[in-house]
């Protein structure tokens, strides 16, 4: 079962890697994302992919 939720992580981990190397943030911004998913894999990955770049910006 925790090899089950590991793998699907690490798939959504992945996932939002290459979501970052395709998006137009700028260098520092990118390198900053991917040590922030890389490092906290669960909540890095979750902030990513609700306040990324490329996200909309709720005013």
């Amino acid at each position: 079962m925790f090899s089950l939720i590991g793998l699907v992580v690490l798939v959504l981990d992945v996932i939002a890697l290459v979501s970052l190397l395709k998006s137009s943030a700028d260098s520092g911004t990118k390198i900053l994302w991917a040590l922030l998913i890389i490092l906290l894999p669960v909540v890095g990955m979750i902030l990513f992919f609700l306040m990324g770049p490329g996200r909309r910006k709720v005013v």
